[in-house]
């Protein structure tokens, strides 16, 4: 699961969590059943201390939270949707490399 860094969030608390957020939210939508998932967690822990306080990472499980997916159009997992003032910023499914996902959090911080 998620480290003390990231955020486990539901349906109920999205809109608090993410839209109403005074920074920037890294979401990532995935399940306890996806390997690419379980592949990119640490790279999400790790990034979640190194921003800390300037970049909210959380996590949202697909299979017991089904409203938001739908909402965003999750097809594939994992998605990963930055949103910065309350919008889509950024979206990227599947795995990527660290400095890949450094250079998206450099683009949503620096924009």
């Amino acid at each position: 699961m998620a480290s003390a860094n990231v955020l486990n969030i539901t349906d109920a608390d999205f809109k608090h969590q993410v839209l109403e957020s005074d920074v920037p939210v890294l979401l990532d939508f995935t399940a306890v059943w996806c390997g690419p998932c379980k592949a990119i967690a640490p790279l999400l822990d790790q990034v979640a201390e190194e921003k800390k306080g300037q970049l909210k990472v959380c996590k949202i499980d697909i299979d017991q939270n089904t409203v938001t997916p739908n909402q965003f159009g999750v097809q594939s997992i994992p998605t990963l949707i930055f949103f910065k003032g309350g919008k889509v910023f950024e979206r990227k499914v599947g795995s990527m490399s660290k400095s890949a996902l450094d250079s998206l959090i450099a683009k949503v911080l620096t924009a």
